[in-house]
């Protein structure tokens, strides 16, 4: 059985049949229960700068990254601090990992292990307090320990190959999940024992999407799509406009969490925020909601993601790299290693090797008729008119948001600052090259070549990685990549033109460069670049999209 509209799994609330989740269940039947809710982005830290700060992390680069600090404006906090000085007692139990140097103490009152509404000074203090929960983390995947949930009744997605131990990671999933419903029960029955379950306002959200194979840092709708259930005591329900029980089909952003508690709480909200409450009289509707992958990790990989009620549009800026990049810590799910094992053997369908392929420059997917998402509907007529209008808002939402993903981690300009300063950043040229980057058209070759003469380092990375993407038929162009490589000043641009010339079977300096550079360069993301770039030219499997 699936999810119902391809609802959130592992929650009983949302329509999925192997949860145990009774709390969970019953605090929706209380609150009011969002269908399309969205982090902006498919792993933790990316998106928890957006909960903390209400700005997309792509417009303070290199926060998009998973594991960076954002350059980020002076007047930014932690969105906490405008509730404090608004007398509220605010606590966080007990993640941080914000990739941005948030001032912890000006932020929270208490923060960490012990961390509580308890602490307040008074019982008549407000409070925000945050509570984290780490029994369904991605490690917990990890653990060996007897399972209570039946690995045979699984359902396994047809994009996975069907081994006992990937059934074994779903069944652990369930249990997990079993047991962070029973943690937040306890929780609620504090705030019941203190008596303040019927004058608190209550937040239920995850900060990325699921756990399992093509979920976690992928930028669709297993990475993106997270719960969002919200419990409104009697007593504000008129003024939130809500009721128990209610459901919500309109997009929400977890961008939108700070602007809302900070609306809800009568606070200002401040003009940097990104997020626009949605709940309250200020609140407005979305119709699209937006999310985006960087680096995860060591791998670098770049999506863009805009959807809808219904549908999902991925954009793939890196679509000569594979879905499936082996990273040290996700391989620690012993699905991805079975995923992987079934490759090697040439025993996976062609809907499972695709994982494996290099992909798309766009995919589309109806959510409502297939949420396993397996059916790409780019080239398909009847879907034209939805493809161009997420198409449109997603150009609309990069331009707005200055995105900083399409710079090469490290450049200088990275940064909310940085990368407004004139000149530094042409992002509507830098779209339309990349754009045309990923036609991945032999047509185009001579436009990438003359780019390459660029004054702007980003304009001269997408002309590169255009070529790059072309393979084989860049053939002709092996003179003038040799005379750039000479010329270049970017260390990032210098890494993909060795790429590129390496895969056309010219290795020798190219090779050199890449290993010189991954080995003694004073930028640690620019060795990473190296190394990525030394992976492929190593393995020389580039198979074309299906």
């Amino acid at each position: 059985m699936v999810p119902e509209r391809g609802q959130h799994p592992f929650i009983g609330a949302y329509g999925d049949p192997f949860a145990r989740t009774p709390n969970l269940d019953a605090f929706a039947r209380e609150g009011v229960r969002y269908e399309t809710a969205y982090a902006t982005a498919p792993v933790c830290a990316p998106s928890r700068f957006s909960l903390i700060t209400g700005k997309y992390a792509e417009t303070c680069g290199p926060a998009h990254n998973m594991r960076a600090i954002a350059k980020m404006p002076a007047s930014v906090r932690g969105f906490p601090e405008y509730l404090r000085a608004a007398g509220y007692y605010t606590t966080n139990n007990a993640k941080t990992d914000y990739n941005a140097n948030i001032d912890l103490a000006a932020t929270w009152n208490a923060n960490g292990g012990t961390a509580h509404w308890r602490g307040r000074p008074t019982p008549e203090t407000p409070f925000f307090a945050q509570f984290t929960s780490q029994l369904t983390h991605e490690s917990q995947l990890f653990s060996t320990t007897p399972l209570t949930t039946d690995p045979a009744t699984m359902r396994v997605p047809a994009f996975l190959p069907d081994t006992a131990r990937t059934r074994e990671d779903r069944a652990r999933m369930y249990d997990n999940m079993a047991r962070m419903d029973a943690d937040f029960g306890r929780r609620m029955a504090e705030l019941e024992a203190d008596g303040l379950a019927e004058s608190t306002i209550v937040f239920y959200f995850g900060d990325n999407g699921g756990m399992l194979p093509r979920s976690k840092r992928f930028a669709n709708d297993f990475g993106l799509r997270v719960p969002l259930i919200v419990r409104i005591p009697a007593r504000f329900q008129k003024l939130t406009g809500t009721r128990p029980g209610m459901v919500v089909r309109d997009p929400v952003s977890c961008v939108d969490l700070p602007a809302t508690v900070l609306s809800l709480a009568d606070v200002r909200v401040p003009d940097h925020m990104d997020g626009m409450p949605f709940l309250g009289r200020r609140s407005r509707p979305r119709r699209v909601i937006f999310g985006q992958r960087s680096r995860m990790d060591e791998r670098v990989d770049l999506q863009r993601t805009a959807r809808d009620e219904r549908f999902v549009y991925i954009r793939n800026y890196m679509p000569h790299r594979p879905y499936g990049q082996n990273m040290g810590y996700m391989w620690q799910q012993r699905g991805y290693q079975d995923w992987e094992q079934a490759h090697l053997d040439g025993t996976v369908t062609p809907l499972q090797e695709a994982f494996w392929d290099e992909k798309p420059s766009e995919e589309l997917y109806d959510i409502e008729r297939d949420p396993d998402q397996l059916t790409n509907l780019v080239g398909h007529r009847r879907h034209e008119d939805e493809l161009r209008r997420l198409r449109r808002a997603l150009d609309d939402h990069i331009l707005e948001t200055n995105d900083n993903g399409f710079i090469p981690e490290g450049s200088p300009i990275e940064g909310h600052d940085e990368s407004r300063a004139p000149g530094a950043y042409p992002l509507r040229q830098v779209m339309r090259l990349a754009e045309t980057a990923i036609e991945r058209d032999p047509r185009n070759l001579d436009e990438l070549v003359g780019e390459l003469d660029h004054p702007n380092e980003v304009m001269r990375y997408w002309a590169a990685q255009g070529i790059l993407m072309l393979r084989e038929a860049a053939q002709p162009a092996v003179v003038a990549l040799r005379a750039r490589l000479t010329a270049e000043s970017s260390a990032a641009v210098q890494v993909v033109l060795a790429e590129a010339l390496a895969r056309l079977g010219h290795g020798g300096a190219p090779v050199k460069l890449l290993t010189d550079t991954a080995d003694t360069h004073p930028n640690v993301r620019v060795r990473l670049l190296a190394l990525n770039a030394l992976v492929y030219v190593a393995s020389r499997r580039f198979r074309t999209c299906r």
